[in-house]
């Protein structure tokens, strides 16, 4: 077997059977296939595409290059979550408590981010003293014990995804559906999980900012669930603008607390109800969707899920006390207020500006070596479809010392349009694929 074969196949949009993939990424993997050939592949597949049965095999050869956790000490079905990523995704600080006060067991692996913010695992980190690192008997027992635990990904998790990745990133082969759905997939098959919820954004914050693109990659891995054996929901979801109102790792964290108190933001409060019902089906433990909604709700108002979140920090190291005073959290030394320049109604926010804004403050990451600041970030004050008026205060910026100040009020400024007619907010699920 050759690696020119089956670059060659490919190319002629002939579908590669499992040990012509495991030959390739293997290889890859061993250093026995350089970086040319498998740049050929990959624009090949850009170009051909992968059906279905093609790009499971995929998948699961690249979850299978590292380490796969087993999750079966832990009882009871175990539901993985997935974000493709936003701006404000402050998602997983508020559900994973949430569905765990259910009685579902939330055994998840979170990583760093890269870009506009922190990924789960910093944004966690801005609780005092919460370890993010606990070993695989630890997280285990954290599980049984407490019905939760959130724990940085281990760095043998698919080698083959980070590896096709980062040649993927400077060889204009990112945006292939197959190869996106099986990066995804992957770590979350290797993670371990039984059944998987995936929330995917579309939109001018998101990967995928059209619609239809955002949809063949849900339906791409859903597809990958159902030919490995693995309940998968997709909820195609909107990143028009942020998510709840706080974008910044400490400042997100509060947030989650005040929605934990019943006190969020109304788009943040109904997203993860809803996806926390669908990780409850898929666990079995409820009829129909509008059952578990009613339960998260009541979670909600009752304070179980609050309480789960403060008995998962104790677990894990962290100064529960911070569920009640928040100022235990990173507080910036500084904030400014960016304010509206004319009278109207918001009818845009390009959430992809107030990214880098927050990221120029300090709250993410451009490169590898950059050290977050976790108190950085900043509080948006008014939504699509708001009114405003001239001084009105769109958002509040929070930094320490930050070189281009400037440049972060003026991107955040930019990222507001005002009109003078009201403009409708979108719906918050565009589609759910099962």
């Amino acid at each position: 077997m050759r690696a020119y074969d089956i670059i060659y196949k490919k190319r002629e949009g002939q579908k590669l059977n499992k040990e012509e993939l495991g030959f390739l990424i293997n290889g890859y993997v061993e250093g026995e296939i350089p970086d040319y050939q498998m740049s050929a592949w990959a624009m090949a597949v850009y170009f051909q595409g992968m059906d279905a049965e093609e790009t499971a095999n995929l998948t699961m050869l690249m979850a299978e290059s590292g380490d796969m956790i087993d999750l079966s000490p832990i009882e009871g079905i175990k539901v993985d979550k997935h974000s493709t990523g936003g701006v404000g995704d402050t998602t997983t600080l508020v559900l994973a408590p949430l569905v765990a006060s259910a009685g579902i067991p939330v055994a998840k692996m979170s990583g760093r981010g890269l870009g506009h913010t922190g990924g789960t695992i910093d944004k966690l980190e801005s609780i005092p003293s919460f370890n993010t690192s606990l070993d695989r008997d630890k997280f285990f027992d954290n599980v049984n014990q407490h019905g939760i635990a959130v724990v940085g990904q281990t760095g043998n998790l698919t080698p083959a995804d980070k590896k096709l990745y980062t040649l993927r990133d400077v060889t204009a082969t990112v945006e292939s559906i197959p190869l996106i759905a099986s990066s995804i997939m992957s770590k979350k098959l290797a993670g371990g999980a039984d059944a998987i919820v995936l929330d995917v954004k579309t939109g001018n914050g998101a990967f995928m900012k059209d619609f239809e693109k955002a949809k063949k990659l849900a339906k791409a891995m859903v597809a990958i669930g159902k030919e490995v054996g693995r309940d998968t929901t997709a909820y195609i979801t909107d990143m028009n603008q942020p998510l709840g109102n706080a974008v910044g790792n400490a400042l997100e964290v509060k947030e989650a607390i005040k929605t934990l108190k019943g006190e969020g933001p109304e788009d943040l409060t109904e997203l993860c109800i809803e996806l926390g019902a669908g990780m409850l089906q898929l666990a079995g433990k409820i009829k129909d969707i509008e059952e578990g909604k009613e339960i998260l709700r009541e979670n909600l108002k009752n304070g179980k899920a609050l309480a789960k979140f403060s008995e998962m920090i104790s677990a894990q190291g962290g100064n529960a006390n911070v569920i009640e005073d928040l100022s235990l959290l990173p507080i910036a030394d500084a904030t400014f207020e960016v304010k509206a320049e004319k009278d109207g109604y918001i009818s845009e926010i390009k959430a992809l500006d107030v990214g880098l804004s927050a990221m120029i403050l300090g709250a993410g990451r451009e490169n590898k070596e950059s050290v977050i600041d976790l108190a950085a970030g900043l509080e948006i004050k008014k939504k699509i479809s708001d009114p405003v008026s001239k001084g009105d205060t769109l958002a509040v910026l929070h930094y320490n010392e930050c070189n281009d100040l400037e440049e972060a009020k003026q991107k955040l400024l930019e990222a507001f349009t005002i009109t003078a007619e009201k403009k409708d907010k979108k719906e918050l699920i565009y589609e759910i694929i099962k």
